[in-house]
């Protein structure tokens, strides 16, 4: 591959690890092509296509050059995410990022009442996103106005749910995969699945596994190494 392909547009799918923000995986990917591509412009286009969670793992989709402009495209395709949760606890944050708060006992849930739960958010769903999420609130971004404390009101928007799959119960853990649309917060679901089970749910581990028909088994975690090589 060269610079001037690089800027006619390549699409990279990365593998982001746990911990990292879309933004570092991208940045990271970025100093490695100036590094091995010298000639590349200043301003050289990359961008990802749908943000990823620091706390998930997965499918990252990063564009160069003239495919920039099919990051909108990309976007708007439905994702795929294998996803586990615990019931009995909340967090703030509605994954592992805050400590658990609000046991609660679950021996009374059986795997009819979590199959049953899980039916209900099949289809066109009204989902609040989370406090700590990354939308702006009059221009100010949610998790910075709910980490110093302030009072957050979060609207509710239409999200649909494709499917719900490979259910696997091991209490308190509940795994499946998810198939959704565009804007849906796995975050939130854990939340509403637990508030709908009466006993509270929060997210474990969740990770991106599809957007479209791109599939994370196609992609890279090598982008992180040191001795990462650019390939057609």
């Amino acid at each position: 591959m060269t610079a001037e392909e690089l800027q006619s547009g390549h699409l990279f799918l990365l593998d982001k690890p746990l911990d990292w923000t879309s933004f570092q995986a991208v940045n990271k990917l970025k100093y490695k092509l100036k590094r091995e591509f010298k000639e590349l412009p200043k301003k050289f286009k990359i961008g990802h296509a749908g943000t990823l969670d620091p706390r998930a793992t997965g499918l990252l989709i990063v564009c160069t050059g003239k495919f920039t402009k099919k990051i909108p495209e990309i976007q708007d395709a439905p994702k795929e995410y294998w996803t586990e949760i615990k019931i009995g606890a909340q967090t703030e944050s509605y994954d592992t990022e805050k400590p658990e708060i609000l046991h609660q006992d679950y021996s009374h849930i059986t795997e009819e009442q979590i199959h049953q739960a899980l039916e209900k958010f099949l289809g066109e769903i009204d989902q609040k996103p989370p406090v700590f999420s990354a939308l702006k609130i009059d221009g100010k971004r949610a998790y910075d106005l709910a980490r110093a404390g302030e009072d957050v009101e979060m609207k509710s928007r239409k999200t649909t749910i494709h499917y719900i799959n490979d259910i696997k119960i091991d209490l308190p853990l509940v795994s499946f995969t998810v198939g959704c649309s565009k804007g849906t917060y796995i975050r939130s679901l854990a939340h509403d699945i637990g508030q709908e089970l009466g006993v509270g749910a929060y997210l474990t581990q969740f990770r991106r596994t599809k957007i479209g028909d791109y599939s994370v088994e196609n992609a890279t975690a090598d982008f992180i190494n040191d001795d990462f090589k650019i390939s057609e």
